[in-house]
């Protein structure tokens, strides 16, 4: 960076005004530091297109999609990634189009074998999002490139600016030890310690950079740790969907005997039923022969009371006989005494 006079001597020195008005013309040429004109428009509407995509709620190219934003950290350093992101978006479109769908291609193996099996329309499918994966990726690694140097940028524009700032007040503070010779020496002596302080505050710019690269360095390491524990959750989702299948073929042969199980009991409680049924008859036939019993129990019951009636009206008169025989007998002793 030039200097535009932050040193002194001979009694020459730049006027704050000067200063002034060249900052007031750099601020309005540059207010912040921007590099959209690095931008590729085929990019860019890639991208956009790629986004609209990704929102939709169709399944296939929301995955898709997402597992290219994911990878794009590192897509552009490996092949085989590249390969398989792509053929993941070539399998969404053959679908939307009704045409056949590529077979699955199992991560265990290298791509090369699944592309083998392609015919040469699906090929030259294939070879399009081949082509335009590298070009989003390559659009999002330079757009995070560009905010990343923006922001850097930026950072350094504040930092001279504050350095700019204190730079001032030293040529302030010098003006006022040449009008006034008897604060020469402890003028000097404070614009030795700013000076220090400028030092200082440009090693702070330097190791805030070193820890603005430290955190990019960081980001980009999670990005790739991200990207590894999505290629794990796919492969415990494919496990999972296998025991979901055995689970299921397990549900159903339970269904099956419980079924069996059923219809076993059904018939059980059926031959159950006859035999209620048969004792159930036994029981009334046996009631009905017990009130029969009962029935002729109850009319010998009603003979025998009228016959014991009879006995004792027979007795009752016995005694009022034999009562009259014994007051005849008595009225005929009186008459023969």
């Amino acid at each position: 960076m030039e200097s535009h006079g932050w040193f002194f001597s001979s009694g020459t020195v730049e006027s704050s005004e000067k200063r002034s008005e060249y900052r007031e013309v750099v601020d309005d040429i540059v207010a912040e530091f921007s590099m959209e004109s690095t931008n590729s428009n085929k990019g860019m509407v890639l991208v956009e297109k790629a986004k609209g995509k990704a929102a939709l709620s169709n399944s296939c190219w929301k995955n898709a999609y997402q597992n290219l934003f994911a990878g794009c950290a590192e897509i552009l350093a490996g092949e085989e990634q590249r390969s398989r992101l792509a053929w993941h978006l070539s399998d969404c479109f053959q679908k939307d189009t009704g045409r056949p769908q590529f077979l699955y291609c199992d991560v265990k193996y290298p791509m090369v074998n699944c592309l083998k099996k392609l015919d040469e329309d699906a090929h030259r499918v294939y070879l399009e999002f081949y082509l335009e994966t590298n070009a989003i990726c390559h659009q999002l690694q330079s757009d995070a490139f560009k905010r990343q140097t923006e922001r850097l940028v930026n950072e350094l524009k504040r930092s001279a600016e504050y350095a700019e700032d204190k730079l001032e007040n030293i040529e302030d503070q010098a003006k006022r030890v040449l009008h006034s010779s008897d604060h020469i020496a402890d003028s000097l002596s404070s614009i030795d310690v700013q000076t220090q302080q400028l030092a200082q505050t440009s090693k702070n710019v330097e190791e805030r950079v070193s820890v603005v690269l430290e955190r990019s360095q960081s980001v980009y390491e999670q990005s790739l740790k991200i990207a590894d524990s999505q290629t794990e959750l796919q492969n415990g989702q494919i496990n999972m969907n296998v025991r979901l299948d055995e689970g299921m073929t397990m549900l159903n042969e339970s269904t099956n005997n419980l079924g069996q199980e059923m219809s076993k009991l059904k018939n059980e409680a059926v031959e159950i039923e006859k035999e209620i049924g048969k004792v159930g008859d036994a029981m009334f036939m046996k009631m009905d022969t017990l009130q029969n019993k009962a029935n002729d129990i109850e009319n010998v019951a009603e003979t025998s009371l009228d016959r014991q009636k009879q006995l004792l009206e027979s007795q009752r008169q016995f005694h009022e006989v034999l009562r009259e025989v014994t007051t005849f007998q008595s009225q005929a002793l009186e008459e023969s005494r």
